[in-house]
């Protein structure tokens, strides 16, 4: 064992200390805390120096792997660099010490902001009006269709219980639609990765309240009918809601309103910037068309006619409350800080880049990697799996060595339509060099696939774990050090 692979306890040594603190000369004012919320015993905690302490951190974040340390290409994520304006902006303590129930008198900047970057969404993408209060992507998707539900339902038009879903969709598609109380109906898509039109017109009637749909789709290509979509679906009665997890090839060319989508949310901390990853940060407004802005959540921020703004919290068209209070302010001033750096002349190249370098791999990687559908893509793409599969490496065992060169994994064995899918998304933000050393690596593991099968089928060689079991992991999972054993 390694030094630097030794857990903190094992350095412990009883007695040494990290820190030492000049005696209280206040210990007459310290109130001793009620017996009953004391431990009854020290907390088994290593007895460390200072520098053990450092190094055994400083090891910790090196065994990691994140987006300022190498590329990250993961499909239908948008894992682009996070500039670090944004963070020197979010920690200054005019904005980090805020606090949620301060009177809008003192936060009429904070208001100003929340106004400001709604309006720029709402530039964006086409719709009229924002409401910054959902914390997630998938809590963005359920906030739109309760809007929905609440549209119809104002209406007094009750049958409305259906949401189209393509079998394309992400996965957090239909589960939102079930935890609204709302039944899923699945369109099915052609050869071509694109909806199936003939196949959507027979399931429009009186019940359907609307569909959900991501442009460009999950195979990152673009839905070219949408337009004729979007009409029959307004015709049956029915709106249109836009995943926004694929925004990012979109931003500054494209408006989803534009489109028909009456509903929208977008995924902040992927298309504007903020890093995410393990459960958080995360912010998905909603934007609507002007017809369902009443429907928005509450509260809302409005401004009176002397220009000052101001928190309402009662509105009877409202859909609800859905947060505790107005969002999560660090991803949403991230978000207004990024947009702000870009411009609105850069913001316009935020797309064309997305969609360049992920045809750029593409094309590239075609002739060792299975390209199950032949079309120019927008940010994202999916191989099923390498072009020549006789040796019997798969999908994970490419994921795997890729970590032996340096690279994380794309996304794997999704979208489901592919049995080997590998789906690669690059951003604007990365550099030709970066797009050529993955480009190179590519091609040089479906090279070993066919020289050394087992290289792949036994990798990763170099991480400070090995290939694990994940199955085992992710349902008898070890939680506890001396259980290891």
């Amino acid at each position: 064992m390694k030094y630097y692979d030794k857990l903190i306890f094992d350095l412990s040594k009883e007695g040494r200390q990290g820190y030492s603190l000049p005696a209280n000369k206040w210990e007459a004012l310290v109130s001793e805390l009620p017996a009953g919320l004391l431990r009854a015993e020290a907390p088994a905690l290593p007895q460390v120096s200072e520098l053990d302490v450092v190094r055994h951190y400083t090891n910790l974040s090196q065994m990691n792997f994140g987006v300022d340390s190498g590329f990250y290409p993961l499909g239908s994520c948008t894992m682009k660099y996070n500039p670090k304006i944004n963070e020197e902006i979010a920690a200054m303590p005019a904005f980090a010490g805020l606090h949620p129930l301060q009177p809008a008198g003192t936060v009429q900047g904070v208001l100003r902001l929340y106004k400001e970057l709604s309006h720029a969404l709402s530039e964006i993408t086409g719709m009229a009006e924002f409401t910054l209060d959902p914390f997630a992507g998938a809590h963005g998707e359920l906030t739109g269709l309760m809007i929905i539900r609440q549209y119809h339902m104002s209406r007094g038009d009750l049958k409305r219980t259906k949401v189209i879903v393509p079998d394309s969709a992400h996965g957090t598609n239909p589960a939102s639609a079930a935890v609204c109380g709302l039944e899923i109906v699945q369109v099915k898509s052609k050869e071509n990765g694109l909806v199936d039109v003939e196949d959507l017109k027979p399931l429009l009637d009186d019940t359907i309240a609307g569909i959900m749909m991501t442009n460009p789709n999950t195979l990152g290509l673009f839905e070219k009918d949408i337009k004729e979509i979007a009409a029959l679906v307004h015709d049956c009665g029915g709106l249109l809601y836009y995943d926004g997890a694929n925004m990012n090839p979109l931003i500054g060319m494209v408006r989803p309103g534009d489109m028909g989508f009456d509903v929208l949310h977008l995924n902040l901390h992927k298309s504007f910037s903020t890093p995410h990853g393990g459960g958080g940060p995360g912010s998905g407004p909603v934007g609507v068309a002007a017809h369902l802005a009443q429907h928005l959540p509450v509260p809302k921020v409005v401004e009176d006619e002397d220009g000052l703004l101001h928190v309402v919290g009662d509105d009877p068209m409202t859909c609800g409350q859905i947060s505790g209070f107005m969002g999560n302010f660090g991803v949403l001033l991230r978000a207004y800080t990024y947009i702000l750096m870009l411009g609105k002349q850069n913001v316009r190249m935020v797309g064309p880049l997305a969609v360049l370098g992920a045809n750029y791999i593409k094309e590239s990687l075609k002739d060792c990697y299975k390209l199950p559908i032949e079309s120019v893509c927008k940010h994202e793409f999916v191989f099923d799996g390498l072009l020549d599969q006789s040796t019997g490496v798969t999908t994970l065992d490419i994921a795997k060595r890729l970590l032996d060169y340096g690279f994380h994994a794309p996304t794997i064995y999704f979208p489901l339509l592919f049995h080997q899918a590998i789906m690669i998304e690059p951003t604007e933000t990365e550099s030709k060099e970066t797009l050529d050393g993955f480009i190179e690596i590519m091609r040089h593991i479906a090279a070993e696939a066919i020289s050394d099968p087992e290289s792949l089928k036994t990798a990763p060689h170099t991480t400070p774990v090995r290939r694990l079991d994940e199955t085992t992991a992710a349902r008898q999972p070890v939680l506890k050090v001396k259980d290891m054993n």
